[in-house]
């Protein structure tokens, strides 16, 4: 079963996420298949922006639990630092629509989007220190985007917050009313694409090179301490718990 779905049209390969199941939770096969179609469309010459989207109410719950209770996260951890430096990195801006709630692993797709248009009743939660864990991976865009005393608050308290405060704080670009969303991110893909490739491309470098270096600089040791977190006794206890509620 296909976990993130293709569409090229006008200039704009669509990424729609679609497993259902879980909630859009980032499992080894959905970040995979992302970062595959992600790769397709930087290859199409005709592509001119990327839309990921949902095909669902979530947009993304965090991490696979299921897969992480099992252990052995530390190639997980990797491969989402792969996936956001390959957003900042695509010639192509990567735009993200947000319908649906956003959950922990989900906002590093979020943060290391170029522009993020989300509906005003979506909303955001970064629950790893309720799990014994901490926002690794997902720091290495998070905390570029965010004013430094957000990133603490939203972080340490694991407080449900609003599109409205996700604007005001640097993590969305904009935020619109729910019925008006789908045209606010085409009116986005159409200014993008009156852009030249070349113009789209070198700014990108210009205005990423901050992010990307920081990925390169620190990927390997955010997920070395996410898959430690992950394999701990404190955390997989909280997991289970997690999972026998949700059950």
């Amino acid at each position: 079963m296909t976990l993130a779905h293709l569409d090229v049209a006008d200039g704009v390969a669509t990424i729609t996420l679609d497993s259902e199941h879980n909630r859009n939770a980032l499992s080894a096969q959905l970040v995979r298949e992302l970062g595959e179609r992600l790769a397709a469309a930087e290859a199409d010459a005709d592509v001119r922006a990327v839309l990921v989207r949902s095909a669902h109410r979530v947009f993304c719950s965090g991490a696979d639990l299921s897969e992480a209770s099992s252990g052995g996260m530390e190639t997980g951890a990797r491969t989402l630092v792969e996936l956001q430096r390959a957003i900042a990195t695509s010639a192509k801006p990567v735009v993200v629509a947000l319908a649906g709630p956003v959950r922990a692993g989900g906002l590093g797709i979020v943060g290391a989007a170029d522009v993020v248009v989300a509906a005003s009743s979506v909303t955001f939660q970064l629950t790893e220190v309720r799990l014994g864990l901490a926002p690794s991976v997902i720091s290495l865009s998070l905390l570029p985007r965010l004013t430094p005393r957000a990133a603490s608050d939203l972080f340490l308290t694991a407080r449900q917050f609003s599109a409205a405060e996700a604007t005001d704080i640097g993590l969305v670009t904009r935020v619109v009313d729910d019925e008006a969303l789908d045209q606010a991110v085409g009116d986005v893909l159409a200014d993008l694409a009156k852009g030249s490739p070349q113009g789209l491309r070198e700014t990108k470098q210009l205005v990423n090179r901050d992010l990307v270096a920081r990925i390169d600089a620190l990927g390997d040791e955010v997920a070395a301490q996410s898959a430690r977190l992950f394999g701990s006794d404190e955390a997989r206890a909280a997991m289970q718990a997690f999972l026998s509620r949700k059950g």
